[in-house]
Formats: C-alpha cells, structure tokens, sequence
C-alpha cells in the first residue's frame, strides 16, 4: 500500500472446486485459488494484496469454508465492505467465491490463531459410480464395514506422533498432532468421514481415510490401526485416499469460526 494508507485487516472465507485449481497455494507454473483471488483484489486495491490461509489444500481438494486475512485500505472498506464479497465475486472465474468477511484486530492472523481445522471425506458407495458426482467422491464400489472402520478410528484419537500418516514430502518439523473427532457416518450412497485436529500435517487426512478404508475392506482389523499409528512408519499404512473427495470445511478461533463468517459482510470482529 502507499505510504500513508491506513490499513484495516479483515478476515474472509472462501468457498472453491479444487477441480478447477492447483491447490491453495500460489505456484509458478500452474493456476492456484491463492493466484486468483490474489489478483483480483490487486485489482481493487490497485496494490498487491498478500493472502493468509487457515491452512493449505492439495490440488483437487475442495473448500467449503477456508478463513483467510488480508490487510485492506480502511477507508475503502469502511465505505463499502460488500466490496469484498459481491464486487470481488463478480471478478472471480467460476469455481470460487467469497462467502462471508469481516473486520478484525490487526494481529489477528489466520492460521496461527486457528485453534482447530476440519475436514469431510466423501466415499460414494455403490456398485456403479455417480456421473453427477464423479469428482466430488471416491467411488468405492465394494461394501464397507462402517463399524470396524469407526473401531478403527478410536485409536486414532488423541495426541500421537502421526508418522505413519504423513507423506514423504512433509516438512513439519514435529509429527505430534491432536485428533479431537473422527465421526463416519452414511447417508443414501454416500459416506462422510469427519476428521477434526488442532493442525494437520501434509496428507494426514487423506492416509488416515484410506487406512480406515482398508479396515472397511477387512484388509486390516481395527486394532491394526493403532498398531500402524505405533510403528510411526508410513509403509505400513493404507493407500492415500485421492485428493477429490477431500474438503475443508472450517476453521475454529476464539470467537467464531469461518462457518459462522457465512453470509457475513461487513461489521467488527472480536479477534
């Protein structure tokens, strides 16, 4: 921003298909939902606009409800906030929006205030795939065994070094994370696995689901999971579930969480 620009941070959630994107994350060589949202509000602000998300998504996993922050001009957005949601919305290509903004401190900051991420897998079980759905699930056609698969799911919960569910390619420093909630649920053909921690590391969801999975298959019991979560070694776990059944679903803080931004556009944030 020029120099003498007052600034206002705000806080908005984002709605996107991960078909459409390389992930989140802004890259050099492919198209990412950071890139585009990025340079359309550079357009409004005539200044470049830095983005910070709550965490990070693969290519092809989807958001529902990613929280983000900015820093803003004030004046701008204390004449007109809709600006941020219906004027950048109007911008943006198909396959995301803005959902919801508001105001907030000026050290509020989105992923090191998030006191907990979600995530929802979707399992499309039937012996036929959807050709309506074919890029939002992961057709499995074979039956599941939701209850091993929940027995399973129980020695997950916890604070455990989660080695054996990390990818190769992950570069946290520290493997120990909290799993609060694992919930797995059917409804019609499709199947839910709601997976909730204070912070993930890279592909955790997407291994955990498909370890579940293979309990689901009867190729593991249900007392194999905490062994393969014990062993800290990823060879031991199941396949990685694919990236399109993935989706971020929200972001907790101390007063609101990016669900609770839905909808909102305007207005000051207790954060």
């Amino acid at each position: 921003m020029p120099v003498g620009v007052k600034l206002q941070r705000i806080a908005m959630v984002v709605e996107f298909d991960g078909s459409e994107f390389h992930g989140w994350q802004r890259q050099q060589n492919a198209v990412s939902a950071q890139a585009v949202l990025e340079g359309v509000l550079a357009g409004i602000e005539q200044q470049p606009v830095q983005l910070t998300a709550a965490g990070r998504t693969d290519a092809g996993v989807h958001a529902e409800a990613l929280l983000l922050h900015a820093d803003v001009d004030a004046t701008r957005w204390q004449r007109a906030p809709r600006a941020y949601t219906q004027g950048v919305n109007r911008l943006l290509p198909d396959g995301i929006c803005v959902s919801g903004v508001r105001s907030v401190a000026e050290d509020f900051h989105a992923r090191f205030d998030c006191l907990e991420r979600r995530y929802r897998y979707r399992i499309w079980s039937r012996t036929t795939p959807s050709a309506i759905h074919r890029w939002r699930h992961w057709w499995i056609p074979r039956p599941l065994d939701l209850n091993a698969m929940r027995e399973a799911s129980a020695y997950l919960l916890g604070e455990h070094d989660f080695s054996a569910f990390r990818a190769s390619g992950c570069q946290a420093s520290n493997p120990v994370r909290e799993l609060r909630h694992i919930a797995i649920d059917r409804h019609g053909w499709e199947i839910n696995v709601d997976i909730h921690a204070n912070a993930f590391l890279y592909h955790m969801v997407r291994n955990i689901v498909g370890t579940l999975v293979d309990v689901g298959r009867r190729r593991y019991l249900p007392i194999q999971a905490e062994e393969i979560l014990k062993s800290r070694d990823r060879t031991l776990a199941g396949v990685t579930a694919p990236a399109h059944g993935l989706y971020f679903t929200d972001a907790l803080y101390d007063t609101f969480s990016a669900r609770d931004m839905v909808g909102v556009e305007g207005g000051r944030g207790d954060a």
